[in-house]
C-alpha cells in the first residue's frame, strides 16, 4: 500500500457479453471516492456491437479514466463509445464539516491537513499520535528528536477523532485542534483509529512516535483481553506492515521512564527504538496546561 496521497476508494461491476445470450442490457458501473468526492459512471453499451474482448477494453479504458480523475492527473483518452453510448454521470462533493462527519462515523479512514508540505513523495512518515489538548512545545520538540535519530522522513502529527476510552471528538472540537497545527506550520492527519495495529494498517512503513506511557500500555496483555498471546498477534501485525515505534521517556505513576524500564518480548525488541532521555525529557504534559489555565 502505498502511503502518498492522493487516497482514493474505486468500485466496478458490470453485465458484458458471455457465451449466453443475455437478457438485459450490456452495462457497467464505475465509482470513485475520494474524502471530498464522490464520482458514478454507469454505461450501457449498444448490445450485439462488440465482443467480449472489446467491451472489456472500452469499460477499462473508463475504469482508468476514472481513476485518473480522482487523482487529479492529467490523462490521454480517446472514446470508442459510439454516439448513443453516453455515460450518465453523477458527482457529489463534501465540505469539510461533511469530510469530518464521515470520518467520525467510519465512512472514510483519514484526513490529512498538509500545512508543513506535500507528502505524497515522502519514503517514510514519522508520526506523533496525540490529543493535542493543547499542542505544545514536548510535542515539537519530541518529534524533532525522533526526525533527527532516525535520519530522513515525513514528520506529522496524528489525532485520532474515536478514543477507546471516550466519545469522538467533535466536528467543531476537530477543527479548534487542527488550527493549532496550522499556526504552527505542522501537518496533521485526522483519523478514525484510535488502536496502533489499526494505525499500522493505515499507514504501513511508518515510525511511531510514542512515550513510555503508551509503550507500556502497548505490551500490557490487558488491553487485550488480558491474552498475552492476543498481545503479541497485534503487535506482529504491526511490525509485519514495517513500523516501528520510537520511545520517549515519560512519566509513568509519578516514576521518569524510558523504554529499557520494560520488559519487551524478544521477538518485539527490534521493533521498538529508545529515545535517550539525554536527547528528550521534557516533563510537560497537556493535562497540566489544562490544569494552569482553568481547563479542566
Amino acid at each position: 500500500m502505498n502511503t502518498g496521497f492522493p487516497v482514493f476508494g474505486v468500485g466496478f461491476t458490470g453485465s458484458l457479453t458471455s457465451t449466453r445470450p443475455k437478457l438485459g442490457d450490456h452495462r457497467f458501473h464505475i465509482s470513485t471516492r475520494t474524502s471530498n468526492q464522490l464520482h458514478v459512471s454507469t454505461v450501457t453499451l449498444s448490445k450485439g456491437l462488440r465482443t467480449r474482448e472489446q467491451e472489456d477494453r472500452v469499460s477499462s479504458q473508463l475504469l482508468l479514466k476514472a481513476i485518473a480523475y480522482a487523482c487529479k492527473v492529467p490523462e490521454a483518452y480517446v472514446s470508442e463509445l459510439t454516439d448513443s453510448e453516453i455515460p450518465n454521470e453523477f458527482e457529489m462533493q463534501f465540505d469539510e464539516d461533511q469530510e469530518l462527519e464521515q470520518l467520525i462515523n467510519g465512512q472514510i479512514c483519514f484526513k490529512v491537513y498538509p500545512f508543513l508540505s506535500d507528502m505524497s513523495k515522502a519514503n517514510r512518515k514519522i508520526i506523533l499520535s496525540g490529543s493535542f489538548n493543547p499542542l505544545h512545545d514536548g510535542h515539537l520538540k519530541l518529534l524533532d528528536v525522533a526526525l533527527s535519530i532516525l535520519g530522513d522522513g515525513y514528520p506529522c502529527f496524528e489525532l485520532p477523532a474515536v478514543n477507546a476510552d471516550k466519545p469522538p471528538l467533535t466536528v467543531s472540537e476537530i477543527k479548534r485542534r487542527v488550527k493549532q497545527f496550522e499556526e504552527v506550520g505542522k501537518t496533521v492527519i485526522i483519523s478514525n483509529q484510535p488502536y496502533f495495529y489499526k494505525k499500522a494498517e493505515l499507514f504501513p512503513g511508518s515510525a511511531f512516535v510514542i512515550g513510555a506511557d503508551t509503550a507500556a500500555r502497548l505490551i500490557n496483555p490487558k488491553y487485550y483481553g488480558g491474552e498475552h498471546e492476543r498481545m503479541l498477534e497485534a503487535l506482529s501485525a504491526c511490525k509485519s506492515t514495517g513500523c516501528v515505534f520510537l520511545v520517549g521517556g515519560r512519566n509513568v505513576d509519578g516514576v521518569f521512564k524510558v523504554l529499557e524500564d520494560f520488559d519487551i518480548p524478544e521477538e518485539l525488541r527490534d521493533m521498538f527504538i529508545s529515545i535517550p532521555s539525554e536527547k528528550f525529557r521534557m516533563d510537560i504534559s497537556s493535562t497540566e496546561i489544562r490544569k494552569s489555565k482553568g481547563m479542566l
